[in-house]
């Protein structure tokens, strides 16, 4: 892809979606700066660009710790100078996470409050500590992960949907408050993607059901949001701000 070579992207959270957007984004050049709680999983990300082509280096980094935060973005800036890109992905997705997420009477506080502290909390600190880098370099570009789970309004799950809507007001609030400043800041909000945590996770009936609700005669590929998210952060969207992209094979139709 056209427009990333030698841009240096921080990766805040690691997995399949972030793996397959590494190699998109090692192909055309770039460098990625990989942090995620789990040291194996931003080393398999950093090994995916690298592999493609390009460079990166991981670190432990637990996106609710803001001096984790502001630690993996000094490392990036020690190691290469700049900042062009941040890419939000880390999410709590942990089984014992998804199984006390429930509804509004009967959720347990402690979980509610995790999500807060992942989900929503942790893109302000990676937000808070990329900006005045970006702005500093004359701009660039950020992507959020939000979800389908914004607009399905789902039984379930209430706190994942509601931390992924709000980061859909986080988007638009820096893609306003900095556009003049050259920075982009967009979303995507990706539908059922079969990344092997889903696989082990979701019983292949609930995926079934999913599949028969969705336009698109398939399910996600961790590749088709990896594309969609290298192009919001190549110079190829250079005119792109404020959008959540629902990459989820039609699920979601938006005028």
């Amino acid at each position: 892809m056209e427009g990333l070579r030698d841009k240096v992207i921080v990766f805040a959270g690691a997995g399949g979606i972030a793996a397959a957007t590494a190699s998109f984004l090692g192909a055309g050049g770039a460098r990625i700066v990989v942090g995620d709680v789990v040291d194996t999983s931003a080393e398999a990300t950093v090994q995916a660009a690298r592999d493609a082509g390009g460079d990166g280096i991981a670190t432990v980094t637990d996106i609710a710790d803001e001096n984790q935060v502001k630690r993996q973005i000094d490392l990036a800036i020690s190691t290469y100078g700049r900042i062009d890109g941040l890419f939000n992905v880390a999410a709590d997705i942990h089984p014992d996470s998804v199984a006390r997420d429930t509804d509004a009477v009967g959720i347990d506080l402690a979980a509610w409050q995790r999500s807060l502290d992942v989900n929503l909390t942790g893109y302000l600190l990676t937000l808070k500590h990329a900006l005045p880098h970006l702005i500093a370099g004359g701009g660039g570009s950020v992507v959020n992960t939000l979800s389908g789970a914004v607009y399905a309004g789902m039984p379930d799950k209430v706190a994942y949907s509601a931390t992924k809507a709000a980061i859909g007001a986080l988007t638009r609030h820096v893609a306003r408050r900095h556009g003049k400043e050259g920075v982009r800041c967009n979303g995507v909000a990706p539908g059922l993607v079969m990344t092997r945590q889903t696989e082990l996770n979701l019983p292949e009936g609930f995926r079934d059901s999913i599949l028969a609700a969705t336009p698109a005669s398939r399910h996600g590929r961790p590749e088709d949001i990896g594309a969609t998210v290298a192009f919001l952060l190549s110079d190829l969207a250079a005119w792109t701000t404020g959008q959540i992209l629902c990459v989820d094979g039609g699920t979601t139709m938006r005028a």
